[in-house]
């Protein structure tokens, strides 16, 4: 059975203790630090331990430098013009800035809860100031997807929601990802970033595929990132027209969206 919950990613950082039935002033959230390290002319982005929640290269600061991340870019195989894509999750700002430049016409929308990681974005990771194009919002993805004022109205969602632990995603249950969908246009798509050797990522799984038409998973990249592509009504897979449609984004991007193909083509044909 699938329990509502509240947002881990805020719930977490408040104190409740044997008297908290009694109404209090609620606590500022506590976050883990936000620390870099560099390695190779590679910039990367922790929350205080050694799991890396980003990276960019230096020379190339608008390119996506992670494989999964540069996966969380699917979406483009089906839809050549976006109106408007939301990142929850901001990270390093990889997937807000590339689709910001690589789009000129794009609405971009990314949604962060701690605002040290907006900071650093700016000031360490080449993050454009928000314009009449992009909004960094400093707020909890939960409160994004379920106000009705965003519903149906996004053509991809990118989720990739971690904390410190970096172990799974800190929002995972049905409802999280029906109100997911329901931000989305009919023929909207989600990408998640799950942890494939993580208890979470059968949770992630079964609570996905309630909530949306058609789910299908990439092959597992770097230690156990698995990226998922769910869609709000399930797509017919052309795989002579992805495969040339996956030219077309290489040619335009430099991205390795034939192996993206590759792994659609294999999940939907396992045997």
């Amino acid at each position: 059975m699938l329990i509502k919950r509240k947002s881990i990613e805020a719930e977490a950082n408040l104190r409740s203790g044997p008297k908290a039935a009694i109404k209090k002033a609620p606590r500022k959230p506590k976050y883990a630090p936000v620390t870099l390290s560099e390695l190779d002319g590679v910039r990367f982005l922790h929350f205080g331990t050694e799991w890396v929640q980003g990276a960019m290269r230096i020379r190339k600061p608008d390119a996506i430098e992670l494989e999964y991340a540069q996966q969380m870019m699917t979406w483009m195989l089906f839809n050549k013009a976006p109106v408007h894509v939301v990142q929850l999750g901001l990270g390093t700002g990889a997937l807000t800035k590339f689709c910001y430049r690589q789009f000129p016409e794009l609405q971009v929308t990314a949604v962060e809860l701690n605002p040290a990681v907006i900071s650093i974005c700016e000031s360490m990771f080449k993050l454009p100031a928000n314009d009449d194009r992009l909004q960094v919002l400093e707020m909890d993805a939960l409160d994004f997807v379920n106000d009705s004022n965003n519903h149906a109205c996004f053509d991809a969602l990118q989720v990739d929601l971690y904390d410190a632990t970096a172990k799974g995603p800190v929002l995972d249950t049905a409802e999280f990802y029906q109100a997911c969908a329901a931000c989305l246009k009919d023929d909207g798509i989600l990408t998640v970033n799950l942890f494939g050797e993580h208890p979470s990522y059968k949770r992630n799984l079964k609570a996905l595929r309630f909530a949306f038409d058609c789910v299908m998973c990439l092959p597992e990249v770097h230690d156990g990132n698995v990226v998922a592509i769910a869609f709000k009504q399930k797509p017919e897979l052309d795989f002579t027209a992805l495969y040339e449609r996956a030219n077309e984004i290489k040619a335009q991007t430099k991205l390795p969206a034939k192996s993206w193909v590759n792994g659609l083509k294999a999940a939907a044909d396992p045997g």
